[in-house]
C-alpha cells in the first residue's frame, strides 16, 4: 500500500463518515428526550434513496440534499408520532422504521439502475490549511457538508 493510497483512504472516510455524524447527532438529540430511536438506519436509508432519486433527477446536489434532509425528517415525524403520540413501544416502531426503510429504500432504488450518476459536491480547499502536509488534505480539501459537520 502506498503512501498516496492511504492519504485517500482516510479523504474518503471523512467524506463517507459525514453521513454517519448527521445521524448521530440527530440521535443524540432524541435520546436526551428519553427516546430510544432504534429506527435511526431505517431514517437514513430513506433520507439517502430520496436524495440520490432527487440528486439523478435535477443533477442539484443541494436540491438532492435537501430532499435527503426532509424525507430523514418525515420518518422521524412518523416515528414520533407513534411512540409520543399513539404511545406504542419504542423498540418496535424503531425495529419497524428500519425494517419499512430498508425495503422501500430497495424498491425505490431499482429504478435508477444504469443511470448516470448524479452530480456531485465539488470540493473546497481551504486556503492555508488545506496546504498543510497532510492532515491538509485529509481535513480542508472536502465538500461543504463535511465542513458543515465539523461545526456539530
Amino acid at each position: 500500500m502506498t503512501p498516496e493510497l492511504v492519504l485517500t483512504i482516510f479523504v474518503a472516510g471523512i467524506a463517507a463518515g459525514t453521513t454517519f455524524v448527521f445521524a448521530a447527532v440527530g440521535e443524540i438529540i432524541t435520546e436526551r428526550s428519553g427516546i430510544l430511536n432504534l429506527g435511526v438506519e431505517g431514517m437514513m436509508l430513506v433520507g439517502a434513496v430520496t436524495g440520490f432519486l432527487v440528486n439523478t433527477h435535477v443533477q442539484e446536489p443541494w436540491v438532492g440534499a435537501g430532499a435527503a434532509v426532509l424525507a430523514g425528517a418525515a420518518m422521524g415525524l412518523l416515528h414520533a408520532l407513534f411512540v409520543v403520540g399513539f404511545k406504542t413501544n419504542q423498540v418496535v416502531t424503531g425495529l419497524a422504521l428500519v425494517i419499512f426503510g430498508s425495503g422501500l429504500s430497495g424498491y425505490l432504488g431499482t429504478s435508477v439502475v444504469g443511470e448516470p450518476p448524479p452530480a456531485t459536491f465539488d470540493p473546497i480547499a481551504i486556503p492555508g490549511l488545506s496546504s498543510i502536509p497532510i492532515l491538509g488534505r485529509i481535513f480542508f480539501n472536502q465538500d461543504a457538508l463535511v465542513y458543515l459537520s465539523y461545526f456539530l
